[in-house]
């Protein structure tokens, strides 16, 4: 019996006790919450340039990147629809939704950066909410992770 505890047998559970949530767990659900209408906001972006492309308007030096409306329709739709998904994952707690947030919160960023000239107002909001997000989930991140011990 003794030779088997040796061998690599599976000894008794340890109890993990998880830490309880504070307030600070109140900037992920934000997080989440933001990204959830950052996608539906790039959508509604996407299907503006996709249905009606002369509601923007761009003066005389363009778009920061020269690509027609379809495609920044298709870009800002499919997009939307990634970001509306990191946001549903937020509340899971998965960890990987964390790292996925920011990446798609930093992409977001950079799109609207691109699409400024089109429609500044709408896109400095976006990149506003953008940059809370990336500090909602960097800085108070751990705590809405399953895996969360203090």
């Amino acid at each position: 019996m003794a030779d088997s505890m040796a061998a690599g047998a599976p000894s008794a559970p340890r109890s993990v006790r998880r830490a309880e949530r504070t307030g600070w767990y109140g900037w992920i659900v934000f997080a989440g919450t933001m990204m959830l209408m950052l996608g539906s906001f790039h959508a509604v972006a996407g299907l503006v340039a996709l249905f009606k492309d002369q509601y923007y308007l761009v003066g005389k030096s363009g778009l920061v990147v020269n690509v027609d409306y379809t495609t920044w329709g298709w870009t800002h739709l499919i997009f939307g629809v990634i970001v509306a998904a990191a946001g549903v994952a937020l509340y899971v707690g998965a960890t990987w939704a964390r790292v996925v947030a920011v990446g798609v919160a930093l992409l977001s960023a950079l799109l609207n950066i691109a699409f400024l000239s089109a429609y500044p107002v709408w896109s400095a909001i976006m990149i506003a909410l953008d940059i809370l997000v990336i500090y909602a989930v960097t800085a108070h991140g751990a705590e809405g992770s399953d895996d969360y011990v203090s």
